[in-house]
């Protein structure tokens, strides 16, 4: 069965590294590589998908982000098998990725408002410099005009490593990459274009969470962190109607 057989969905036309993080995600389930077992090279698959080289490492990276590979230098690359794999199952189907994002920031907020809470009574002083940093680096790459997904993800992060309670932070690590699907250059990413004024209005949501968790303010950090998913599941709410509006027109 040819790629685009095996995983196109009817009535799209899917880019060529999903049809491929696709299939592949197919096969690893099935478990035909076995469990940290090696996967083709990159060349073999560029032969067996009739793709790039530059969409295989584009597959990869997408996958490699979802915990679902490792990319070992000089080795190759190998299926991981942790406890971040339940989750990269979820919503394996990238046929609507607003509906995606909703459904995320839901489980988000059930993790995310405790832990902002736990964080600024437990944090250590080089955790909150951490957030800290974070927040610092999103700010540098956002006045560039520069892809701000990951730095977003390091400052959530930083705030579940300073709970000082491993779980939350492999939770994050499991929703992986579509913890911010808003990111352009996540494969999970909902954008084509983020504007300055939208990150600076995420920017002004972490800076309150940020200054509650420095203040040790348990409940202010919970509610800002609540603020701030709220916000962006009605953020994504709002675009989710105006898709639904365009096709209808």
């Amino acid at each position: 069965m040819s790629l685009d057989q095996e995983i196109a969905a009817p009535g799209r036309k899917p880019k060529l590294a999903d049809l491929v993080i696709g299939t592949l995600r197919k096969r690893i389930g099935a478990g035909e590589y076995g469990a940290s077992g090696k996967l083709p090279t990159e060349s073999q698959m560029t032969s067996i998908f009739g793709v790039s080289r530059t969409v295989v490492r584009e597959a990869i990276a997408a996958l490699a982000a979802d915990g679902l590979v490792q990319p070992r230098q000089g080795a190759g690359v190998f299926v991981v098998a942790n406890a971040a794999a339940p989750f990269n199952a979820i919503g394996a189907d990238r046929s609507n990725k607003i509906s995606v994002a909703i459904n995320v920031l839901e489980v988000r907020m059930g993790i995310e408002i405790e832990s902002a809470g736990l964080a600024a009574l437990r944090r250590s002083a080089s955790q909150e410099a951490a957030i800290q940093e974070a927040w610092n680096e999103f700010d540098r790459l956002m006045k560039l005009g520069t892809p701000t997904g990951k730095t977003d993800f390091a400052f959530h992060r930083a705030i579940a490593a300073a709970t000082n309670n491993p779980f939350y932070i492999e939770v994050l690590d499991g929703l992986g990459s579509r913890t911010i699907p808003c990111d352009v250059a996540s494969p999970w990413g909902t954008e084509s274009v983020l504007t300055f004024e939208y990150q600076a209005g995420l920017q002004q949501e972490h800076l309150a969470i940020l200054k509650a968790i420095s203040a040790q303010d348990a409940e202010a950090a919970r509610e800002a962190m609540r603020q701030h998913l709220s916000l962006s599941q009605e953020r994504y709410r709002q675009r989710l109607r105006e898709q639904s509006t365009a096709n209808q027109e």
